[in-house]
């Protein structure tokens, strides 16, 4: 983004020559000039450097030794954990920073998430809601990261953050109406299931085409920084978006233009059919951070606790020093990519039952409240129970209820329909009334004088 200097009198009217004084700057568009000249300042050659002081590499040393950088010799972006699949903490100086009653809303978000997506999959198998998309494995990415930021902060989802959105407060009920699209769904039944969307929460609404989020979010931090604001912006996706052009040009953008934006990689293994060895030769997605000039950090997202002591230290980074950061958080994909997939087709069943009973986050973070005597068998069972008939009850209520009324397909285009969108309204009217036989308009809020 470039911001233009206002036009010489001349060059908007053709006729003066006199030069007009510029408008007085608001404190935003301020800041932002303030900002770009500072990064414009020339970059000079030294004489007899032993540097390339150069824009396009600054500080290179020179060398008269020919040597290509070979990837397979620098060694891998390493793994932050705080506690290992036994639920032990690895180094007993640095124990977790959390509340037990922290802890628990962390641990019980996670179940939650985890038997709602179990319900909705089996539902959608039923064929009573149409799509939907599971979690599975990476539930404490979601959670451990909510658990780290601002009430205020702006969520960029994509659509494996139910645990986001679940810490953030966002109902059983509220999930229910989204996934059967009925008229209190806050989209009004124009977009899938799983693309929740919550103003009061501040989560942006989740779009299908993959990636898009991501130069939203920079676009978005972006404002925040021109307004001087306190919170920063938090955006989500797997590593298959990482292979979209969007992702490039998001973090190019994000890091030549210091916006407070951390970015969160889900890396599960798989875009959709796709095992990451055929994505990408290089170190992950953290390494690309690396690329663009980007903070970078790996963390194992099967460890709740180091995912919220990463994303706090992200945040902070970001809002400080008002720059991004890139956090990329590795977890096996232990379910289906969707309801319209069968992994099975090109991965081994074996395999992610193994990684099921081997290490996932709410195994992991049980028995690490299990040694600390917060959680026994007994509440984790009397938990699961109670869930599994809170979330049946949302699941009845929003089934039930009638799908948006039928004016919906015409609203919000306009804030006041124009004369095409009412004269739309008024033919689909007038069809609906002389082939009453061919339209059940039954399901639908107010029936016909919904229209």
């Amino acid at each position: 983004m470039v911001l233009l200097a206002p036009l010489r009198a001349s060059a908007r009217v053709g006729v003066s020559r006199t030069r007009l004084p510029p408008p007085p700057l608001s404190a935003a568009r301020y800041f932002a000039s303030s900002v770009i000249a500072r990064q414009s300042a020339p970059v000079k050659q030294r004489l007899h450097s032993d540097s390339v002081l150069f824009p396009g590499a600054v500080n290179s040393k020179f060398t008269n030794e020919l040597k290509f950088q070979r990837p397979q010799d620098l060694p891998a972006i390493p793994t932050y954990r705080l506690i290992d699949t036994h639920g032990e903490v690895v180094d007993k100086s640095r124990e977790p920073d959390v509340s037990q009653e922290l802890a628990l809303k962390m641990y019980k978000d996670m179940v939650t998430t985890s038997i709602m997506d179990l319900l909705m999959y089996e539902s959608q198998r039923q064929g009573r809601i149409s799509f939907y998309m599971v979690s599975a494995g990476e539930e404490g990415i979601a959670v451990g990261s909510a658990a780290a930021l601002s009430p205020d902060d702006v969520i960029f989802s994509q659509y494996r953050e139910q645990g986001v959105m679940m810490y953030r407060g966002f109902t059983l009920d509220e999930f229910m109406n989204q996934l059967f699209a009925n008229k209190f769904d806050y989209g009004k039944g124009r977009n899938m299931p799983v693309h929740y969307m919550s103003e009061k929460l501040h989560i942006h609404p989740i779009s299908s085409p993959l990636a898009t989020q991501i130069p939203h979010s920079v676009g978005a931090a972006y404002a925040l920084r021109l307004d001087q604001s306190s919170r920063i912006v938090v955006c989500f996706f797997g590593e298959g978006a990482a292979s979209e052009g969007d992702f490039h040009a998001a973090l190019n953008i994000a890091a030549t233009r210091s916006c407070p934006v951390v970015f969160i990689c889900r890396n599960n293994g798989f875009a959709i059919s796709t095992p990451t060895l055929e994505q990408y030769k290089g170190d992950g997605i953290a390494s690309r951070g690396v690329g663009y000039g980007i903070d970078t950090v790996r963390v194992d997202g099967n460890d709740i606790m180091a995912v919220r002591e990463v994303t706090m230290r992200a945040r902070e980074m970001a809002l400080k020093e008002q720059k991004p950061v890139l956090v990329e958080a590795m977890s096996y994909r232990v379910s289906h990519h969707s309801t319209s997939d069968d992994s099975f087709a090109y991965r081994a069943k074996v395999e992610v039952e193994d990684w099921k009973h081997r290490d996932n986050p709410i195994t992991r973070m049980r028995k690490w409240l299990e040694c600390k005597s917060w959680w026994s068998g007994d509440q984790d069972q009397e938990l699961r129970t109670q869930v599994r008939k809170d979330i049946l009850k949302a699941f009845a209520r929003a089934e039930k209820e009638k799908k948006p009324a039928l004016e919906n397909l015409f609203l919000d285009m306009y804030k006041i329909p124009g004369r095409d969108l009412e004269e739309q309204m008024a033919e689909l009217r007038r069809i609906i009334e002389e082939y009453p036989d061919e339209y059940d308009l039954e399901a639908f809020d107010r029936g016909k004088e919904g229209l």
